[in-house]
């Protein structure tokens, strides 16, 4: 299983954060970018990036994460595709609601309201 996650500039750092947690647990993790904040970049482009990497993932158990500052501009930039059941969660249990209710294959987060 892969993990695809994506942050604009608001999420860059909990992205950078959550990614290193993340493969130090053992899981496989895809950063779809950006490698340095940039200021003026905008949410809609790392949710592409996410969606289309997800989509073009064979393995049906590969996951998306998605981080700016409030969560909402890319929960609803990804669940514009296709397929994508992004879901905004701000507890382990509202994660585990989304996806187990749910079928959520995205999740989103917001670096202002969320900590690890």
């Amino acid at each position: 299983m892969n993990i695809y996650i994506g942050a604009d500039h608001n999420g860059f750092d909990f992205k950078r954060d959550l990614a290193r947690r993340l493969t130090e647990a053992g899981h496989i993790v895809v950063d779809e970018g950006d490698e340095q904040r940039q200021p003026d970049d905008d949410f809609p482009q790392f949710a592409s990036r996410v969606v289309a990497a997800l989509k073009a993932d064979s393995d049906e158990d590969s996951r998306g994460i998605l981080i700016c500052g409030s969560g909402q501009g890319m929960c609803m930039a990804a669940n514009r595709h296709k397929g994508i059941r992004a879901a905004i969660c701000m507890s382990a249990e509202e994660v585990k609601a989304s996806r187990n209710d749910d079928d959520s294959n995205v999740l989103c987060l917001g670096a202002r309201y969320t900590s690890l």
